[in-house]
């Protein structure tokens, strides 16, 4: 039970992100300053949260360099791909893509791992396809979309489906607390971004420090429910942050979202396929 609230904790701090950093992005459109600034944030938020948590769990920061490397996936180049994504079609539309991570983890389950197709998954993964058909049969779409988006979406998916699969196995044989493992994994990530953005820190930046805040307790909360539960349990929780993006940015940028009922179903179709493709694993 702790993991399923770890995992909802997760989802609603990243839905919150989507929708912050969408509101730094109408402010900077600089996707390279505002993913290191976003990245950076998270990293001081998940640092901190492993300092006050040191005198109970320890560091064991010899044990959590692995992680480093599974940065390197997400948030080094996924995040890269996500601010990409939240900027060309909108916190809204980005996280509704992102709901369709449990379907490309099974994808990759059911191709390198050989698990068995059953029926809930076969149900589930017609209707994640349902709910990505709906968006695209979208007739009224803020000014700001661009196709792109989707691309730079799918490419996020796979980043964090495959980021999920690699924290879950580290998980299971080391001796570092999880937040000391986030952390190792931001860092990772944002050595990564650094040398590909080469950022220049100036006020342009502060729009971006909520979102960072954001990203890093979800950030750090995921690692604490893939400590305790599978990644069939976690990822598929974490994927119902899309309704949580979709309910913000109709109560708070509703004006430029333009968020229709075929969105709408369309996230509620996703949601429910992930939670089907979880229940069959």
């Amino acid at each position: 039970m702790i993991a399923v609230g770890l995992s909802l904790l997760s989802a609603l701090l990243f839905g919150g992100m989507s929708v912050a950093l969408r509101f730094a992005l109408d402010r900077e459109r600089d996707v390279m300053l505002g993913t290191f600034v976003t990245v950076s944030t998270a990293l001081v938020v998940a640092v901190a949260w492993a300092a006050a948590e040191s005198p109970s769990r320890g560091v064991h920061i010899g044990a959590a360099w692995p992680f480093a490397l599974a940065g390197l996936l997400q948030p080094g180049v996924g995040q890269l791909f996500a601010t990409l994504a939240i900027r060309e079609t909108g916190s809204s539309r980005a996280s509704m893509m992102f709901g369709t991570a449990p379907l490309v983890a099974v994808a990759i389950a059911l191709v390198l791992l050989g698990e068995p197709v059953s029926a809930p998954l076969i149900v589930g993964a017609v209707l994640i396809v349902g709910g990505s058909v709906e968006l695209a049969r979208e007739r009224i779409r803020p000014a700001h979309f661009r196709r792109i988006g989707l691309a730079y979406a799918f490419v996020t998916v796979v980043l964090f489906a495959s980021r999920d699969n690699v924290v879950r196995w580290l998980a299971k044989s080391t001796s570092a607390p999880p937040a000391v493992s986030a952390s190792a994994a931001l860092l990772g990530g944002l050595v990564f971004i650094t040398i590909v953005a080469r950022p220049r820190l100036t006020r342009r930046a502060l729009p971006f420090v909520p979102a960072g805040i954001c990203f890093g307790l979800s950030y750090v909360a995921v690692f604490e429910a893939f400590y305790r539960g599978r990644v069939s349990i976690v990822s598929p929780l974490v994927a119902t942050e899309s309704l949580v993006a979709v309910a913000l940015s109709v109560l708070l940028l509703r004006d430029t979202e333009l968020v229709g009922r075929r969105l709408a179903f369309g996230t509620v179709l996703i949601v429910v396929g992930g939670v089907l493709i979880g229940a069959a694993r």
